[in-house]
């Protein structure tokens, strides 16, 4: 048996009529012969079946659909055609200040928004000392919503949507809003509510946080679902689509990949070493003023690794990367990440940051590019990336996502790897005096409600 759909768009299309001016739209009424509007499609044709518990990521352009794909989950927009079905408790943070009225307090809002959703009074005066806590706005609580700065607003509304027991949770870009402390404990909360079986759709524009929170994710393009599947893969695809359009080219063709052929700096045709050969598909972009067109890491003895690149733990590697200058570069940064199996980056540098500035170069030449590190990396697979551009601010040369996959051995100390990276630490143990009877209680009264 298959996973309960709680979540389902079937056909769903949604058609909003914009007018050049207000008039047009009572001219149509009174004379509904005659159409006097364009019609924009926001969503066409989307089919989407999220199972119980599953933690959804939604990325795309600004327009593309997502908002109206979240409004209309959540109930507060109609289809113009198609079936949606949804199944529990919906609590959703759309948009700052949604189903927030100014004039009311931020008390009264809150058990305003507890009965919207479904909570009897009883229910929300048994919450409400925890929805305050979370949202630590102090005595503004009890002033009207109008007075609120966007943070204290987001800091409320954020409050309620996670505390009144969801079964489907709807986050629309609301933690790009708040400061950082409050930032870390939504991600808390949000990911308590995850475990526990609550089901989530998640908007946002930072790839980290849906590669690290999220299960799965879709990609929405121009009011269709353009991929979905597993996060990195999709942001990948994002990221690709995002730059082509830009740039307005079409797709580059895969160029490295297993059992491809690559030059070296000879310009000599090989077939690449083990150590270039990826398990995982590569994705590539960029504008192709130059080409990176090989990729090789070398163990610790200057030795390419055998048929399935291993390294041994925190062992220094050396990474070389070759690249073909095809236009003039007015200065050139190249650089790395070496990511882990949700595509989090965490070990990367580039030339600039280690002081090695690469002035102009020019067409048809060759250049290669060497790297030393170490990885001091939990033991399992990682992928690299690389990536070369003309500065900070102009559109990449080449993107190579998934490059290379490799592994990392346990530490042969027999120690265990408890985070994702490790390093030396020092510990010191100290006899301290005994603990006196009393302490100071304030302390543990001040904490702030995570």
């Amino acid at each position: 048996m298959g996973k309960e759909i709680v979540i389902s768009l079937k056909n769903v299309s949604k058609c909003f009529k914009r007018y050049a001016h207000p008039r047009d739209r009572l001219k149509e009424l009174l004379l509904p012969g005659k159409s006097r509007c364009d019609e924009f499609w926001a969503l066409q044709d989307v089919n989407l079946e999220i199972p119980k518990g599953k933690t959804v990521g939604i990325v795309g352009r600004n327009g593309s659909g997502k908002s109206t794909m979240l409004q209309i989950i959540a109930g507060t927009l109609t289809p113009t055609t198609g079936e949606v079905i949804v199944k529990g408790r919906v609590s959703a943070l759309l948009e700052l200040g949604s189903g927030f009225n100014l004039e009311f307090t931020g008390r009264q809002n809150v058990f305003f928004n507890g009965r919207l959703l479904g909570l009897s009074q009883k229910e929300i005066e048994d919450k409400f000392d925890e929805i305050a806590g979370f949202a630590d706005i102090g005595d503004f609580i009890d002033q009207p919503v109008k007075t609120y700065s966007s943070g204290m607003f987001i800091r409320l509304a954020f409050a309620v949507a996670v505390n009144v027991d969801p079964e489907i949770l709807i986050v629309d870009e609301a933690l790009a809003v708040g400061d950082i402390v409050f930032q870390h404990r939504c991600i808390r909360r949000m990911r308590a509510l995850m475990d526990s079986g609550v089901t989530t759709l998640f908007v946002s524009h930072d790839s980290g946080a849906i590669k690290t929170l999220c299960n799965s994710a879709v990609m929405i393009n121009q009011g269709k679902i353009y991929a979905s599947g597993a996060p990195n893969a999709v942001i990948i695809k994002y990221m690709k689509l995002v730059t082509e359009t830009e740039l307005g080219i079409t797709p580059i063709e895969e160029e490295v990949q297993e059992n491809s052929v690559v030059k070296d700096n000879a310009g000599t045709q090989q077939k690449p070493h083990s150590s270039s050969v990826v398990k995982v598909k590569p994705t590539r972009r960029g504008n192709r003023k130059a080409l990176i067109e090989n990729v090789t890491l070398l163990n610790h003895l200057g030795e390419k690794p055998g048929e399935i690149p291993i390294f041994g733990f925190n062992e220094q590697v050396t990474l070389l990367v070759d690249i073909q200058v095809y236009e003039p570069l007015q200065s050139c940064i190249l650089g790395f990440f070496i990511c882990d199996k949700n595509g989090n980056e965490l070990i990367g540098s580039n030339t600039i940051e280690e002081n090695c500035p690469i002035d102009k170069l020019e067409p048809q030449t060759q250049w290669q590019i060497e790297f030393k590190f170490h990885l001091p990396l939990r033991p399992g697979s990682y992928s690299l990336t690389v990536a070369g551009a003309e500065n900070y601010t102009a559109m990449t040369f080449d993107w190579i996502d998934n490059a290379m996959v490799f592994q990392i051995l346990p530490p042969d100390t027999g120690k265990r790897v408890h985070a994702l990276v490790d390093t030396p630490i020092n510990v010191k143990v100290s006899q301290q005096l005994p603990m006196s009877a009393t302490y100071d209680e304030s302390l543990i009264a001040s904490a702030t409600p995570v």
